[in-house]
């Protein structure tokens, strides 16, 4: 497929060689049970042209960078966070860069924040659902989902395998099931522990079209018969889940997009692509669906590609307005 590169990916994975070597040091050889593909610059570049994509936001998730000692996953932290502000920095108009923070270590994370976003320039923080034994939206994490709504930022959370189901003996890699569980158990705890009831100024981002939020959201919203998740979400859990944004990632289909069209507005939902997870196969396939499915005029399905990620990183409107256009791999600068 080539096409005039338009779309903004907001979910597309990065391995920078340092970050792939402390992986292979550890002997952790995938993500869910995917094994570690192979990316670089170039061939994300022509991934992106093929595709109609013209800028990746691009994160470092599953399995994140902390293995069990604070110092080591900041140092990890760090180097995979100004590898991809060089990524932008090198290539402004195609790449931008969400954060990847050494949480459960809270003063390490909210240190990278200061840096990141400061320093580096980046465009939010990506948060894994699940940290251990804990999900987004556990006490333990208040001040770091503070200092992020304090700053307005975009946050974008991808699914793990969590602790509890990394012993389960089942047919299939955990990135299959387990990720879309994980993300759903995230946005409940993230409802009922009042998180997003006390900071309402920060944007968060659903991978894989909120995994099983759409379909589940009226059940979710049962947790406020119960009065004390009624007092910590006092405007229903409905509410709360339109106001989050989900990407298409592996969600590009009307099984997938219509039941999140009755939970939010197109307002709310950003082209994402899952790659290199993703082959290009998939990430085709997604252009594709999202060009065949009915419930999308073509004014809604470009907002949904492009406009609604404008709105949500000024930097990117701003180079936009600027007249700067995504060159394509091998173009003069």
């Amino acid at each position: 497929m080539s096409t005039a590169p338009h779309r903004i990916d907001t979910h597309h994975h990065i391995f920078p060689p340092k970050y792939r070597a402390a992986l292979e040091t550890r002997s952790i050889p995938d993500a869910g049970g995917v094994a570690i593909p192979a990316w670089s610059p170039a061939s994300a570049l022509g991934i992106m042209d093929r595709n109609g994509i013209a800028t990746a936001i691009t994160s470092v998730a599953a399995p994140g960078v902390h293995f069990g000692d604070d110092a080591a996953a900041r140092d990890l932290a760090r180097l995979s966070n100004e590898y991809s502000a060089d990524l932008m920095r090198d290539h402004p108009d195609r790449f931008g860069g969400f954060a990847v923070l050494p949480l459960p270590d809270v003063d390490g994370a909210l240190a990278e924040i200061e840096y990141a976003l400061d320093t580096l320039r980046m465009d939010g923080v990506v948060l894994l659902a699940s940290i251990g034994k804990r999900y987004l939206g556990d006490p333990a994490f208040d001040a770091v989902f503070a200092e992020l709504d304090r700053r307005k930022a975009v946050i974008f959370i991808h699914p793990t395998v969590p602790v509890t189901s990394q012993a389960l003996e089942l047919a299939m890699p955990g990135a299959l099931i387990e990720f879309v569980f994980d993300t759903t158990r995230a946005v409940a705890n993230l409802i009922y522990s009042g998180t997003l009831e006390r900071h309402r100024d920060m944007k968060l981002i659903l991978s894989h079209a909120g995994g099983t939020v759409p379909f589940l959201a009226e059940r979710l919203a049962l947790g406020g018969v119960y009065p004390a998740l009624q007092e910590k979400a006092p405007q229903g859990a409905i509410a709360y889940l339109k106001r989050l944004y989900y990407d298409t990632a592996l969600s590009a289909n009307p099984y997938a997009l219509q039941s999140l069209r009755e939970l939010v507005d197109p307002s709310h939902i950003l082209f994402g692509s899952d790659t290199p997870f993703a082959p290009e196969a998939l990430v085709a396939a997604s252009v594709q669906g999202l060009e065949r499915y009915p419930g999308f005029d073509p004014a809604t399905r470009m907002r949904v590609e492009r406009d609604n990620a404008l709105a949500l990183f000024p930097r990117l409107r701003r180079a936009r307005e600027e007249g700067h256009r995504p060159r394509r791999l091998g173009e003069a600068g």
